[in-house]
């Protein structure tokens, strides 16, 4: 499960992302980057960030701790800005934090070298994922104490903003030209040989299985959030069972 914790402060609103997170803290005396659930992409954001993150970490890549934030919207009350106030007061319950990683630095392609085998597992797992946010103009990249540190998955899984048509997306190309790692010579086949067998139903039913329940019903189309959890589980599952969606691995 993942961790949970209660906000006890809200600290400053980060402009950085158009979700307008904000950096918050905790009951275990930790900092998060909030992403709250009255923000206007809604909760899918949420599960995305969810699904895609723990996969991320589940396949050794370094994604910053995850946690369920318990906010209570009287702590609002003070921010002066009022869109600031308006989100605050409208993410009354559950919220998504990630582990704030104080003096991180924001990655540079340019100045910070990449080994290929780790430029190959990135690349292959936004594939994977649909990541449509990860371009040298938005790297969500993070450097902390020298090592690299994979951010914001909320446009991830894009699938899911339209379950009736979800099929489609399963044998999608993934567009890796705009990449970020891109020009650090990727090597998408052993990534591919590597993580591929690691997507089992097993491991894609762990960490669906983290989403809680209430980001997750009243979903158009679901009976319930079981089903919901299933039809992630069966999307992953087929697009990783027949992987035409690189080309570097297609042929």
């Amino acid at each position: 499960m993942l961790k949970k914790v209660i906000a006890t402060r809200y600290v400053l609103p980060l402009r950085e992302g158009g979700s307008l997170p904000g950096l918050v803290e905790a009951d275990d005396l930790g900092m998060y980057v909030v992403k709250f659930i009255g923000a206007g992409q809604g909760r899918k954001t949420l599960v995305a960030e969810v699904i895609t993150g723990e996969l991320g970490r589940a396949l050794g890549l370094p994604v910053p701790e995850l946690a369920l934030v318990e906010f209570d919207a009287v702590i609002g009350r003070g921010e002066p800005d009022q869109e600031v106030q308006e989100l605050l007061k409208a993410s009354g319950g559950l919220n998504l934090g990630m582990d704030f990683l104080p003096g991180s630095l924001g990655f540079d392609p340019l100045t910070f070298d990449v080994e290929p085998a780790f430029a190959g597992r990135v690349l292959w797992f936004d594939a994977l994922t649909g990541n449509v946010d990860r371009s040298w103009r938005n790297p969500n990249m993070l450097l902390w104490h020298g090592r690299p540190y994979l951010i914001d998955h909320g446009a991830t899984l894009i699938f899911h903003h339209s379950w009736a048509n979800a099929d489609r997306f399963v044998a999608r190309a993934y567009d890796a030209s705009d990449h970020v790692l891109s020009g650090a010579a990727p090597d998408v086949a052993a990534a591919d040989a590597a993580l591929a067998p690691l997507v089992d139903e097993d491991l894609l039913r762990g960490v669906v299985g983290l989403v809680p329940d209430e980001w997750l019903v009243d979903e158009p189309g679901f009976a319930s959030a079981e089903e919901v959890r299933e039809a992630y589980v069966k999307h992953l599952r087929a697009r990783v069972a027949d992987r035409v969606w690189l080309p570097e691995v297609a042929s």
